[in-house]
């Protein structure tokens, strides 16, 4: 285990609060410092001003920080976005690890979601600093919710085919291992949950399933779904944790109680 200071941008937002309960599991609180825009927000360990939009504000926060969390901005706009990863990176000159928080498939140039994140992590190693790089995947939560259940059947517009999904709380633990432990210098962990299938969570809440994609943003991801390009497995996520990653029925049971 290592005795650096650690630090964690976007530490109040549903990834980052869930990422300090981990670190606190493994690390003393007086070596956590969480970089948010907001102080007054945080409990328990020591808290910095850091805007994304505001370089100064970064600088300041990472002084004396030996390993980083870069949680991706939630900025829907990728030049936008990017310009907010790339005032980070250049704060965090002094930093001896950044892990970034990637996304699945941002190893390779592409368009929609996965745009702004093979730009950071072309500017991350443009830096020639050590890195880590977790790219994850969907998060089952934005798939599972507790209205489920109310449901007289269950539609997508998956035709079937898998989704390779992981919990926030999952994927927050992986950070926190890398955050806490050495090795990690220059991997790039593409991070995968248990494939599981709408018909199988048919199955599970005991309703019908019938194929109609659904309206709006979620289409898109039932498309991709559909294309198979949710199928990938790799066993990071289970090494980083050290166990099998939560699987689509204890999700399913944790939204309903």
């Amino acid at each position: 285990m290592t005795t650096d200071l650690i630090a964690v941008t976007g530490a109040t937002g549903a990834l980052g609060r869930l990422v300090l309960a981990e670190l606190l599991r493994r690390v003393p609180p007086s070596r956590v410092v969480a970089v948010v825009r907001d102080p007054g927000r945080v409990d328990g360990v020591e808290a910095r001003h850091g805007d994304y939009d505001e370089p100064e504000s970064l600088r300041r926060a990472f002084e004396g920080v030996d390993r980083l969390l870069l949680i991706s901005s939630p900025e829907l706009d990728p030049a936008r976005r990017v310009a907010q990863h790339r005032n980070a990176i250049d704060a965090a000159s002094g930093v001896g690890l950044l892990a970034y928080t990637s996304f699945l498939g941002a190893d390779e140039p592409g368009p929609g979601v996965t745009e702004a994140h093979h730009a950071t992590e072309t500017a991350i190693r443009e830096r020639g600093r050590p890195y880590t790089m977790l790219r994850n995947p969907f998060y089952t939560e934005a798939f599972v919710h507790p209205g489920l259940p109310a449901l007289p059947e269950l539609t997508s517009g998956t035709g079937g085919r898998g989704l390779n999904t992981a919990t926030r709380a999952d994927l927050a633990a992986a950070a926190a291992a890398v955050l806490s432990t050495g090795g990690h210098e220059g991997r790039a962990y593409d991070l995968t949950g248990p494939l599981w299938t709408y018909p199988q969570l048919a199955g599970l809440l005991g309703v019908a399933y019938r194929e109609q994609p659904p309206p709006g943003p979620m289409a898109y991801l039932h498309g991709l779904a559909k294309a198979g390009r949710l199928e990938r497995q790799t066993g990071d996520l289970e090494s980083l944790l050290g166990r099998a990653p939560t699987g689509i029925a204890e999700v399913l049971r944790a939204a309903t109680r």
